[in-house]
């Protein structure tokens, strides 16, 4: 199950509304029915209110394979079901690097981490993803924060089958896995956008 899908599930068991859970939360309802469809992550200190007030550890909300109760789920669905022939695209996104939330609709977010930075911001939040919109590429591409106003180039890194994504704001990369002529074409245009060489260590 999503992150999403057992909020949803827990709060239904609870037998609370949504209203019920955004007053426990300090937050309003829409930013619950949000965090209920995939379309935004709660903040950890959100998170660890959310694990109290259901009586669960974070590791039941964040974890993909713990489930709620009797509830299963398909790894797709929502906006992200487009095509059952679509490619599975799966990696982590820092949230931070992208100015268009829209994007996280398409997103089914399996896990979420808190990683800490030497520079601003002081933390990111990682999401770990897996989509089934074919669309994916394309729609990361007008999410990204430009590199002029943000100072630096974002960009997520995700893979479908053997093909590696690396996406900037409107410039998609890509190389085939275990093609290293490919490979270092990829890694020298991120090279020229200022990308630092322990940024590319990237998981295939």
């Amino acid at each position: 199950m999503t992150l999403s899908e057992k909020l949803q599930a827990l709060r239904q068991e609870a037998k609370m509304t949504q209203e019920d859970v955004a007053d426990v939360c300090g937050v309003s309802r829409q930013t619950v029915t949000k965090w209920e469809a995939g379309a935004a992550v709660p903040e950890i200190p959100k998170l660890l209110r959310l694990a109290d007030l259901y009586h669960v550890t974070t590791d039941v909300l964040l974890k993909e394979a713990l489930t709620v109760g009797s509830v299963t789920a398909s790894q797709c669905h929502g906006p992200a079901s487009v095509s059952r022939q679509a490619p599975i695209f799966e990696g982590t996104l820092i949230k931070e690097s992208i100015d268009d939330e829209t994007v996280l609709d398409y997103l089914n977010i399996h896990k979420v981490e808190l990683w800490k930075t030497d520079s601003v911001p002081k933390y990111w939040t990682a999401l770990f993803f897996t989509s089934c919109d074919p669309d994916l590429p394309r729609r990361f591409s007008k999410a990204m924060k430009p590199g002029e106003t943000s100072g630096g180039n974002w960009f997520v890194d995700f893979k479908a089958g053997n093909l590696k994504y690396i996406v900037f704001r409107d410039r998609i990369l890509r190389y085939t896995i275990g093609n290293q002529e490919e490979k270092q074409q990829v890694l020298q245009a991120c090279r020229a956008l200022g990308i630092p060489a322990t940024q590319m260590d990237w998981a295939e």
